[in-house]
């Protein structure tokens, strides 16, 4: 697309060919089309993008409402028991237990179903019973190989075979390709030693179809994984490749078929099944055994003897017999909705081939892909290919951007997807370049499985993965590739190509939106009632500026030349504004002088709002909740919350600790100990948010300690804790680098409608507690500790953004143009503002910050304490 950069969307017009003879037939029994399909039956996707169904697809409505209709009808009772309800169970898990079978082209004749708890469930199972030699003087023993595109739950399994010293040897695709043997025949009788040859039907990672022709081969002897003699049996992970493809197991019969049924049928999860061909069912051994399994046993002598069917035998305790009567609805719902998995392969592959093609096409003005795709195949046909593109983005030199990045501008615009490495560590090795060592060093840099460290020394350590489910549309594929269009490619004027639709906006409230209470923007100013002066309050403080001799000074140390800082660059600064949230996620209640608590200012996210499963809100799920005002009044110990067309509400600052009963709940990953604030309050929020909602406050008596940072020491003596924030006691931000970003954002507006970001705006909308006046952007991010008065404060990490930040603080509108300015100018790393940490505090008098206190900052490479004698203090400054 080297000429397309003044039409961007010229790329998805090109592929206007989709919507013809390339496209699948409509879903459904009737004449509706797929698009009254998803209206019908996935309502709850309306505004949404999802295009992670290779992690997990979505059910349909019809599907749960059949499933509890039954339940609502029918008494079933544990199926080990003798009665009519039990009866009932025990014959309808059967008759589940046909249709699992049924759908994947067998019979009981050729196959036994063994439910487990999932796919890894039953790998596990697999690997703990198989007939395992040990290597000894007399044999080689077995030997366990498994392709390197495998799941970890796969690769998990050599932890089994090594324990009876058992070879296990990972097997590259490309070099299984290359060892087919024409005529070569399995070990008979004179070499009867089992080994065992996992691989994927499909790579959860690429999509890659892997020949299912290889049970065969691999069975017979004439592809050998390596080269021992003996007979191999071939379990086929057919997780990732049955939930959009038909499996025929009369033409592939593996020995051993793992499957979870949330991956075809969303619903229900946490079920799965291991498929034993009959042949091999009678080699397996099995040690312990539960309830159910035994046909008699002794408690006082070591007898038992096992039922006689494989699947009584390893169906230990009562099964999940809820959830596998659920699973005829979902086979119902599948059937009806779809007409069959023939359909959903061809109409899932052909939106994966579209979106392949169009991306591949992307191009910058200088040539340059705007993606790399990893992929072993061209998308030629559903044999080769499944409905997942792997790949990670691009800038115009070639350099990747950050998987995490990219997540979090899909999630602005409401697009779910997948990051990282996905459970297949080797095909993500393979694919992108990664050595062994290379992911030792990954780990030592930090980098865990799962997390959002996705560049290490400017290296991607995963990608990002998108994938389709029977219920997507074309319009999913298209709003998709409009969302890579709209944030790496811009049109001549420099403005962001208009979305096909605002999805990331569809459930933003409005100003003065029905239902949707808002905020005008002279409702909304922080400059009246928020503001807490000193009158405010009835707390006394003591002095916190520095002495004259510090606060003045001009001349450079020779410390400060040698560390290379210009003259000016460490001062003055001077505290600007002062915000505190006391309640997470809430609107910011802004003070002139604010007293300093061990966990950071005093009350600041003290609260939380929690839904009904009392899991933490943020304005990430829930836009609106900027607009609920907190007011702290010191003197009266209450806390009065407002938000528009609400009455306000108070809430006392303390409880009652004999009355406080004490929650569980987590915040980033910590457990934290706290109590509800009544339901008075939980009713108010629910009024105002159209659903269940609780206040919750943290503990008194709780302590939350902070985490260190690798390398950092705290100082003796600190009492590192924190409150509900999410990593450290303060955030600081610099106005110097504000203002760089508001001049980048309002460059950008080339309609003369004026100040699009107005610097408060964009204030508010990092929500800092600490706004210092500085001489140049960033500046912040080169020191290594700071001093206000007799405060100091360690500077621990700059702030990784997410997406909140394209949140209108007074509004809860969402602006996708903040978060990418700040990305694109930063160099791929959304960082803003740095995190503080007190590295020392005296508890035996009051302390305060205020605005117009001096900031001292000392560099990194100049590590120096500011000691500032009692003696010396000052009276705070009050602007």
């Amino acid at each position: 697309m080297a000429g397309g950069a003044a039409d961007p969307g010229a790329e998805l017009r090109a592929f206007g060919w989709f919507g013809d003879s390339n496209a699948p037939r409509p879903y459904g029994d009737g004449p509706g089309s797929l698009r009254e399909l998803r209206a019908r039956e996935f309502g709850r996707l309306a505004g949404t993008v999802y295009l992670d169904h290779a992690g997990a697809t979505l059910f349909p409505k019809s599907q749960l409402e059949n499933f509890t209709r039954d339940l609502m009808e029918n008494v079933y009772g544990n199926p080990h028991s003798q009665n009519i309800s039990s009866k009932l169970t025990h014959d309808t898990v059967e008759q589940v237990r046909y249709r699992i079978l049924a759908h994947f082209r067998t019979t009981p004749e050729d196959y036994s179903v063994i439910f487990t708890a999932g796919s890894t469930a039953a790998l596990r199972l697999v690997a703990e019973a198989f007939p395992w030699v040990s290597r000894g003087p007399e044999s080689s023993g077995s030997r366990f190989c498994y392709l390197t595109d495998s799941h970890t739950s796969v690769v998990g399994m050599r932890k089994v075979t090594a324990a009876v010293n058992v070879t296990s040897t990972p097997v590259r695709p490309e070099d299984l390709r290359s060892v087919e043997e024409p005529g070569a025949a399995a070990g008979g009788p004179d070499c009867p030693l089992p080994h065992l040859f996992c691989y994927p039907a499909q790579s959860n990672f690429s999509g890659t179809r892997y020949p299912l022709s290889w049970v065969a081969d691999v069975r017979a002897g004439r592809r050998r994984p390596v080269g021992a003699p003996g007979r191999w049996f071939v379990l086929l992970d057919a997780a990732s490749y049955v939930s959009t493809s038909p499996l025929n197991l009369a033409a592939h019969p593996a020995d051993f078929v793992p499957i979870s049924f949330y991956k075809i049928f969303g619903f229900p999860t946490g079920l799965g099944a291991l498929l034993v061909h009959n042949r091999v069912a009678p080699l397996l051994r099995k040690t312990y055994f539960g309830g159910g399994t035994a046909a008699a046993y002794l408690a006082g002598e070591d007898f038992y003897i096992p039922r006689p069917s494989v699947a009584e035998r390893f169906e230990d305790g009562t099964i999940s017999f809820l959830d596998v009567i659920a699973l005829k609805h979902g086979f119902d719902a599948l059937e009806r909705l779809t007409g069959g998995m023939e359909n959903v392969r061809q109409h899932t592959f052909t939106l994966a081939r579209y979106t392949y093609a169009a991306l591949a096409s992307l191009r910058y003005p200088n040539g340059a892909p705007v993606v790399r795709i990893y992929s072993d195949s061209e998308f030629s046909s559903p044999e080769v290919q499944g409905p997942i593109i792997n790949f990670n983005v691009l800038d115009d030199s070639g350099n990747v951007i950050g998987y995490s990045q990219v997540d979090k501008m899909a999630s602005l615009y409401n697009i779910h997807l997948r990051t990282g490495c996905f459970c297949n560590t080797g095909a993500c090795q393979r694919h992108l370049g990664i050595s062994n060592e290379m992911v030792r060093k990954h780990l030592e840099a930090g980098h865990v499985c799962g997390d959002n460290i996705d560049l290490v020394d400017g290296q991607p350590t995963g990608s990002v993965r998108i994938s389709f489910g029977y219920m997507s549309t074309l319009e999913d594929a298209q709003a998709f590739l409009r969302f890579i269009v709209d944030t790496r490619l811009r049109s001549a004027g420099g403005q962001p190509v208009p979305q096909a639709c605002a999805a990331g906006e569809a459930r933003a409230p409005s100003a003065e939106g029905e239902g949707s209470p808002g905020l005008s923007p002279q409702e909304g100013t922080l400059t009246d009632a928020r503001v807490w002066t000193e009158s405010s309050s009835a707390v006394h403080a003591v002095a916190v500026l520095p002495p004259l001799c510090e606060a003045t000074r001009t001349q450079q140390t020779p410390s400060e030349k040698a560390a290379g800082v210009r003259d000016g660059d460490l001062g003055p600064h001077v505290i600007t504004n002062l915000y505190l949230y006391p309640i997470k996620s809430c609107a910011a209640f802004e003070v002139t002088r604010w007293p300093v608590g061990n966990q950071g200012l005093l009350y600041d996210r003290s609260w939380m709002v929690v839904n009904h499963n009392g899991i933490c809100l943020s304005q990430k799920q829930e836009p609106r909740l900027c607009l609920i005002q907190p007011f702290i009044d010191l003197q009266q110990k209450i806390m009065v919350i407002k938000a528009k067309g609400m009455e306000p509400i108070e809430v006392p600052l303390e409880e009652n600790s004999e009355r406080a009963q004490i929650y569980q709940s987590k915040v980033c990953a910590d457990r934290v100990n706290t109590y509800d604030c009544g339901e008075k309050v939980s009713s108010w929020l629910s009024k105002f948010f159209g659903r269940p909602c609780h206040l919750i406050k943290q503990s008194s008596n709780f302590q939350r300690n902070a985490k260190k940072k690798h390398g950092q020491d705290q100082c003796p003596g600190t009492a590192a804790t924190l409150s509900l924030v999410n990593k450290a006691q303060y955030l600081l931000v610099n106005t110097s680098s504000i203002s760089e970003l508001h001049q980048q954002l309002n460059a950008s507006d080339q309609n003369g409608k004026g100040e699009l970001f107005p610097m408060k705006d964009l204030i508010l909308r990092f929500r800092a507690n600490i706004i210092t006046n500085g001489t140049k952007a960033f500046e912040e991010e080169k020191w290594d500790e700071i001093s206000i008065g007799s405060l100091r404060f360690q500077v621990l990490e700059p702030c990784h953004r997410c997406q909140m930040i394209c949140i209108d603080q007074q509004t809860g509108q969402r602006n996708q143009g903040v978060f990418q300015t700040l990305s694109e100018s930063r160099e791929r790393k959304v960082n803003f503002g740095v995190y503080l940490m007190h590295t020392s505090l005296d508890s035996s008098s009051p302390c305060f910050l205020s605005v117009g206190s001096q900031v001292l900052p000392v560099l990194k490479e100049n590590v120096e304490c500011h000691n500032i004698p009692a003696s010396e203090e000052h009276q705070d400054v009050i602007s």
